[in-house]
């Protein structure tokens, strides 16, 4: 056990899926997997591991933010010896023609969060995804006739914003979408040589106002999911 991961060594398969919203994580973990158990229940965060097809995975909640994120990142890899962390979340759309629904492979994330600025001595640092991953996701969600974009996108400190424009410059420059988390998940695979990849489901968009509710965002993106599986070893 870690300080804040119940499992007992050997219950976390070496890939698992990262969902925000633990209950998003128990919904995928009990309608894709099969032989599902519960090896985490530690602040509400739970924690799943399964069979899918013939493959061994597990799933689990990261919460929201990077902090919280890195907090589960860095036990999963030094203490349960992870080795490919996959995000599948939600994401808020930056440019128009973005849809909800619509799948987004984040390449590269920029960010506000002073994590890499206290890492680097005041130095910027550009966190990216694993190649491989990327491609073999950006293959599995045409393969699904999924609509799917790949780009940058914007990791933020904050939901909630005092200026109702501050997304227009992100989006003039070509970021996609905007969350809470990849910045520090790619930071930490880099860190640890492990792979990383985030998979983002559109669920609002700034530019449009269009957003989905708060059931669709916990049961209705299983696509995002289904990519993620198909990128096991």
């Amino acid at each position: 056990m870690s300080i804040h991961i119940g499992a007992k060594p050997g219950q976390i398969a070496p890939t698992v899926l990262l969902p925000g919203d633990p209950l998003r994580a128990k919904h995928f973990a009990e309608t894709l997997l099969e032989d599902v158990f519960c090896f985490n229940e530690v602040r509400g965060m739970m924690g799943y591991t399964g069979r899918y097809r013939d493959k061994r995975i597990s799933v689990m909640g990261s919460g929201m933010g990077m902090p919280t994120l890195a907090i589960y990142v860095n036990e999963l890899v030094c203490e349960y010896q992870v080795k490919t962390l996959i995000r599948v979340g939600t994401c808020g759309a930056f440019q128009p023609y973005l849809k909800l629904g619509d799948i987004v492979l984040a390449m590269t994330a920029s960010t506000d969060s002073h994590m890499n600025k206290l890492r680097f001595n005041g130095m910027d640092y550009a966190p990216v995804a694993t190649f491989e991953l990327l491609l073999k996701a950006y293959e599995a969600a045409k393969e699904r006739q999924a609509n799917v974009y790949v780009g940058g996108m914007f990791a933020g400190d904050s939901f909630y914003h005092d200026d109702p424009n501050w997304w227009k410059k992100w989006a003039d420059y070509g970021v996609l979408v905007v969350e809470m988390e990849t910045s520090a998940l790619y930071t930490l695979a880099a860190k640890f040589k492990v792979e990383a990849l985030s998979i983002l489901t559109v669920s609002d968009n700034l530019a449009t106002g269009e957003a989905s509710t708060a059931e669709q965002r916990e049961k209705g993106f299983t696509r995002m999911a289904e990519i993620a599986l198909a990128l096991s070893p």
